[in-house]
């Protein structure tokens, strides 16, 4: 089983593209947890009326007061029943209706146990409009050491064996996803896991999420994070050299 994610708050705009595309997916041997801080806007009743339309039990929906996003995502990690899970914005969409069977393939594919499936990510607009590709690819090879080179695979296209998840560290208030991956892959590692790529996207990702609004701090928090799994000196390099890519890229 997978258990897909999302958490919401004050949604009900951006939601009923991320149900629709959960909803028609051709892999139904999955969950959809419905994580919902107390929402004002008639969120929770669109969650409430979507898991009404599902087989009993495909659709979970929890609507109270919590902590911020990270802390909602903790109660999901409380709550899966999925071998695999997967955290899927609201707003966000997945990219066809086989992409879970394309991830549900990907395990049962691999002769060796399956830590993390990966693939890439378009990024959309609020209408669900095609943007763009992202600009961090996938590498062929994941390893935790990876994410040395920014976040090179979108939170919304990590798909991690349940086995391995670990509990969001909530001292990060807009990168705690990036922390989460890479303890994530390092769980994975110490068990000879293999990370897996799907060669298509995954995700259609909106453009202006979380992170995305707060970019200024993300940054600050990602820092420390990378401090923390790489080291100081190495951290202030690669920042160097990011600064760097940045102007060739333009």
């Amino acid at each position: 089983m997978i258990t897909l994610v999302t958490v919401t708050y004050n949604a009900a705009t951006v939601l009923p593209r991320t149900i629709a595309s959960v909803a028609e997916q051709s892999y139904t041997d999955y969950e959809h947890l419905i994580i919902d801080g107390a929402s004002s806007d008639g969120t929770a009743a669109i969650a409430l009326q979507y898991q009404q339309t599902m087989p009993t039990g495909r659709v979970v929906v929890l609507s109270e007061p919590d902590k911020g996003l990270y802390d909602a995502m903790n109660k999901a990690l409380c709550m899966a029943k999925g071998d695999y899970i997967c955290f899927l914005n609201a707003g966000d969409k997945l990219h066809s209706p086989d992409t879970l069977q394309h991830i549900a393939d990907a395990v049962q594919s691999s002769s060796t146990p399956v830590g993390i499936v990966y693939g890439n990510t378009d990024i959309v607009d609020e209408t669900g409009k095609f943007i763009r590709p992202r600009r961090l690819q996938p590498p062929a090879r994941l390893i935790w050491r990876s994410f040395r080179q920014g976040m090179l695979v979108c939170h919304q296209a990590f798909y991690v064996n349940r086995a391995i998840a670990q509990q969001y560290d909530l001292q990060y208030r807009f990168s705690a996803d990036f922390d989460w991956c890479i303890r994530c892959m390092k769980a994975g590692e110490r068990l000879h896991m293999s990370n897996v790529q799907v060669f298509e996207p995954l995700c259609d990702y909106l453009s202006e999420g979380m992170t995305t609004k707060n970019h200024k701090a993300s940054l600050r928090e990602r820092f420390r994070i990378m401090q923390k799994h790489y080291g100081l000196i190495p951290t202030i390099v690669l920042h160097l050299w990011f600064v760097i890519r940045t102007k060739i890229i333009k």
